[in-house]
């Protein structure tokens, strides 16, 4: 269950990340670019992720 649950936090992080940079235009091609609405999101999926595997590893 540890390493589902730390694989879903790793693409929770790549996710966020990709849409992050979509909203800031350094990464083109999708319906999201250029919207900041994306970068907060992407943000907030960062960070939901990044605490998903602050918890799993501290089990």
């Amino acid at each position: 269950m540890r390493i589902l649950l730390t694989i879903a936090a790793v693409l929770l992080i790549a996710m966020g990340a990709i849409w992050a940079l979509q909203g800031l235009s350094i990464i083109g091609g999708s319906f999201m670019v250029g919207q900041t609405r994306w970068l907060y999101i992407g943000l907030l999926t960062i960070v939901i992720g990044a605490c998903l595997l602050f918890f799993v590893q501290r089990r």
